[in-house]
């Protein structure tokens, strides 16, 4: 079993930061990436970033170098370092565990809100 606990986000004014993190618990080892998914109403959930054990990082275009996921192995943790915020970018963001066998897993998600 494992699982992700969300945490950071809330409420930032359009050109400020926030930074979530995302740590695993359980079978770590079955863990192959941890990825941030965000979501609007009436809207898909959407890729933001993912991030391989190994390092591999894939962003998705709209994040245009405004982003940064990392993972930290030490912590079981993965972060996403968000700067240069615009009210678009305003959505419930999910973490996910891409596992290598078991069901992939998601958090239960936290409001992140940029506004004026």
């Amino acid at each position: 079993q494992v699982q992700v606990v969300e945490s950071g986000g809330g409420l930032v004014q359009p050109g400020g930061s926030l930074r979530l993190s995302c740590e695993a618990f359980g079978n770590i080892i079955s863990i192959k990436a941890m990825g941030w998914y965000r979501q609007v109403p009436a809207k898909e959930r959407e890729l933001v970033a993912t991030i391989t054990i190994g390092g591999k990082i894939n962003y998705a275009d709209f994040v245009k170098g405004r982003f940064t996921c990392s993972y930290d192995k030490n912590k079981n943790t993965a972060y996403l370092q968000m700067d240069n915020l615009d009210p678009e970018d305003t959505a419930v963001y999910y973490c996910h565990a891409d596992r290598r066998y078991g069901q992939d897993v998601w958090g239960h998600g936290t409001q992140d809100t940029v506004s004026s």
